[in-house]
């Protein structure tokens, strides 16, 4: 398998977190190389990544790729149950990455634009859904040790890299006390613990500032 990605990247990292979990063996094609980025260019016009390249199939998009590598790739992490479970795991994969990953990447990537081309409108938007979110979780994570029960799943690979950039860019606030433990849970899974330290030498292109505290 070989997988077109930075580790830097939040989606990357949801992919090298299912990865490192099940201890799948993998060519890293890091896309700090501009040989790497060509690549990526002959495989995917858009220059998205993750992208995965197995057996002939290119696949796309973190979830899409975290299901694939279950069904021809299972370990002894089940990442996504069957059923009813799974229902739920696919749930709150969307919402990390549709309402915490998406509206942080707004508020980080306006501060990339030149001054006269930013957006303060759509950041505000953007903060407020995290505003809404974040209490949200706080209750839905009331006496669950990971997103979806006892089983470290598909939901928890979205919820580490878009809580952990999340905070940075728009802090949990103190009385989400539930978020901020989970959080720090998340922050000290061993395969969550590999991606965030393969990700440090690249924090200097964090726009807001990466914050020691991590």
């Amino acid at each position: 398998m070989k997988l077109y990605a930075h580790p830097f990247s939040s989606y990357s990292q949801k992919v090298l977190i299912a990865l490192y979990e099940n201890a799948l063996a993998f060519e890293y094609h890091n896309l700090e190389s501009p040989t790497v980025k060509a690549e990526l260019v002959s495989l995917w016009p858009l220059q998205r990544f993750p992208v995965l390249v197995d057996n002939g199939h290119t696949l796309l998009e973190s979830s899409t790729i975290i299901e694939y590598l279950q069904q021809w790739h299972p370990g002894p992490s089940t990442l996504v149950p069957a059923e009813e479970a799974g229902i739920e795991v696919h749930m709150l994969d969307r919402l990390f990455d549709n309402y915490v990953m998406t509206p942080m990447q707004k508020v980080v990537l306006d501060r990339l634009r030149p001054a006269a081309e930013r957006d303060s409108y759509g950041v505000a938007q953007a903060r407020e859904i995290l505003n809404k979110i974040y209490p949200w979780l706080d209750e839905h994570l009331r006496g669950r040790h990971w997103a979806a029960g006892e089983t470290f799943t598909l939901a928890d690979c979205a919820a580490a890299p878009s809580l952990f950039y999340a905070d940075w860019a728009h802090e949990i606030p103190p009385a989400c006390a539930q978020l901020r433990a989970y959080r720090a849970r998340l922050l000290g899974h061993p395969s969550v613990v590999r991606v965030v330290d393969e990700a440090r030498p690249y924090r200097h292109y964090f726009p807001l500032g990466a914050p020691d505290r991590d």
